[in-house]
């Protein structure tokens, strides 16, 4: 016999972005309603909830800092431990913020009062499972809202998964918290189905055979169980997201913004790739794609019908790509066919520095307004380390492109990555007094990411030893710190010297900051560092921080030597191009123009600065 009413609740807890919808519930709820459309599934982005009740502002505050959101949850799992959580949180806070105004002991009552009070509304016991997604900054959240729920409705399947726990997962866990049942690893849609069918024929959940991608108590010491994904071949299969709930909250909250739709276009990463037995390519530092196997994309077409079909549904048309890149090849396709919506969009991606200056012509003009480019690093011998595949003179391009179609470009600049040495903050220096003609980059400090080819193959990077970062034992107690592993992990190696040799590209990047915006203060700020070209001559138009402007005029071959280096040539491809123009000529020109930072030069390649006020 099926059982006939099998109720699923999917929730997202504090603190993903209050202003998008969660895109792991929108798409896993679509999936099980596509697969089982006898079951009844609801989604509750719960984050929104706290959002409205501490307010936008302070909620987004602590949104964006991860000991800060982590710490307010773990002082309501642990009370205890309240002086010694508050005492990381103050230590993480920046002083003049809205979060040093309110204070840690008024946020925490604010968000317990307001997570009990919906957990004391919720009719727990028509549900048979719930299933909670947690991503970075969730983790605590999620098992607080857990232990409060199961208190409630003692018989509630509780399954959790993410990217959190992509990683394996020990029987200590389960010992720990012996309110959950289960944990997926990896992506969750079939092995959740596969749960879901098992339950619809009634029989117990003990029973449940072994199913890849579900760890249980019993099955957690299982290697093969526990670390076999099981994820969707193709992406085509993957119905619209449902965002429903989202959008029904957000109209009784009575919101002050208009949302951002997620939207996914592929999984995993085509530049991590498998390279031969236990090895793998990709970025040195990231550990984004443990929940992934490969690299799969969706059709062009599906998406721009599901980006046109959520627009109009939920009328809004400010768009977020959620890829950790957007797909190499069918980019192109992808942005005219958005175009050819004739809908205003609004959009934001992760792209990379290779990303062509087409590419990103046609990106501006289909809406796209902010980028985060995987720049992370302006010297190319910490690149390397890095394993970018890039350069610094095709960093400076990228960024220089962004001031020409007035992209904003958010960007992180890495400090700290281990093993880097004074040559490499030299050459980010150097590199530095070229780059501050554009928008300023983010200093970020290095953290070391469970699963990444850092913590993987840390001798290589010159660490000595890996464990859990002690912020940790902040926000747990000592057993659990012994028993559970940590996204966010530590290291002993080079820190101190690390620390020490970055300093002066930490104040620099802060100078940087101060003069951008001091100097685009007042009504739109143009760039920089411009070029207008007068087809026999081009004028260069060099802003100078506290001092007059600079004009300059280029004209004959100095013009068109200019303009053939906006894309980075080397010095032997400029001579072929020009070969009545000398040798001792053209190196005396690119000298002069380096010399006053309208060009860059890199290890024989050339690169002119100025953006040009005319479209790419």
């Amino acid at each position: 016999m099926r059982q006939k009413n099998l109720n699923i609740i999917l929730i997202s807890t504090p603190w993903p972005l209050y202003s998008r919808p969660s895109i792991q519930l929108g798409v896993l709820k679509a999936y099980l309603r596509s697969q089982h459309p006898d079951v009844a599934v609801d989604a509750d982005h719960a984050f929104l909830k706290i959002a409205t009740a501490l307010g936008y502002p302070l909620y987004h505050e602590i949104s964006e800092r991860t000991w800060l959101a982590e710490a307010v949850y773990a002082a309501l799992l642990f009370p205890r431990r309240f002086a010694a959580i508050e005492n990381l949180f103050n230590r993480q806070v920046k002083s003049g913020s809205l979060i040093s105004t309110t204070g840690f002991e008024k946020i925490t009552t604010e968000v317990r009062e307001t997570t009990d009070k919906l957990i004391a509304d919720g009719d727990w016991d028509k549900y048979r499972l719930a299933g909670f997604s947690v991503s970075l900054c969730q983790l605590t959240s999620a098992l607080y809202f857990i232990k409060q729920i199961k208190r409630r409705s003692p018989e509630l399947l509780i399954a959790i998964g993410g990217s959190t726990f992509s990683g394996s997962t020990s029987a200590d866990f389960f010992k720990l918290f012996e309110e959950v049942n289960l944990v997926v690893t990896g992506e969750g849609e079939l092995p959740f189905s596969r749960l879901v069918e098992h339950l619809k024929s009634s029989a117990p959940f003990a029973a449940l055979p072994p199913v890849a991608g579900i760890v249980t108590a019993e099955t957690a010491e299982v290697n093969e169980i526990q670390t076999r994904f099981q994820q969707i071949k193709d992406l085509q299969d993957l119905p619209v997201p449902d965002f429903d709930e989202y959008f029904a909250l957000l109209k009784d909250t009575g919101h002050g913004f208009f949302p951002t739709l997620p939207v996914e276009a592929s999984r995993g990463c085509w530049w991590q790739r498998t390279s031969g037995v236990g090895k793998t390519s990709g970025c040195a530092f990231c550990n984004l794609n443990l929940q992934w196997q490969g690299y799969r994309a969706k059709d062009p077409a599906q998406v721009v019908a599901q980006i046109d079909y959520l627009t109009t549904r939920h009328q809004t048309l400010s768009l977020a790509f959620v890829d950790n890149v957007l797909p190499r090849k069918s980019t192109r396709t992808l942005f005219k066919n958005l175009a050819d919506l004739s809908k205003d969009l609004r959009l934001f991606a992760e792209i990379r520095a290779t990303t062509t200056p087409a590419e990103l012509n046609l990106m501006a003009q289909t809406g796209m307004k902010q980028v985060q480019i995987g720049i992370e690093a302006l010297a190319t011998s910490l690149l390397k380390k890095l394993n970018k595949g890039t350069t610094a003179i095709q960093n400076l391009e990228i960024m220089r492109d962004c001031e020409a179609l007035g992209l904003e470009n958010h960007s992180n600049l890495i400090l700290y990555f281990p093993g880097s040495d004074e040559q490499d903050v030299a050459e980010t220096l150097r590199c530095l007094e070229f780059a501050t003609a554009y928008r300023p980059l983010k200093a970020v400090a290095f953290w070391l990411g469970l699963g990444s080819p850092v913590w993987r193959n840390p001798g290589s990077f010159g660490i000595k030893s890996v464990f859990g970062h002690p912020n940790w034992s902040y926000l747990f107690p000592a057993n659990f710190i012994a028993s559970m592993r940590f996204m966010i992990q530590a290291y002993r190696g080079d820190l101190g010297y690390q620390r020490k040799i970055w300093r002066p590209v930490e104040d620099r990047i802060k100078a940087w900051h101060k003069q951008y915006h001091k100097q685009n203060r007042g009504p739109q700020g143009s760039p920089f560092l411009t070029l207008r070209d007068g087809r026999d001559f081009l004028i260069i138009r060099q802003r100078m921080f506290e001092a007059d402007t600079i004009n300059h005029r280029l004209v004959g071959t100095s013009r068109r030597i200019y303009l053939y280096c906006r894309h980075h040539r080397s010095i032997k491809q400029i001579r072929a191009r020009f070969p009545s123009f000398s040798e001792d000529r053209i190196l005396s020109f690119l000298k002069m123009m380096v010399g006053k930072k309208l060009m860059f030069e890199e290890r024989g390649r050339y690169l002119s600065l100025a953006a040009p006020v005319k479209r790419l």
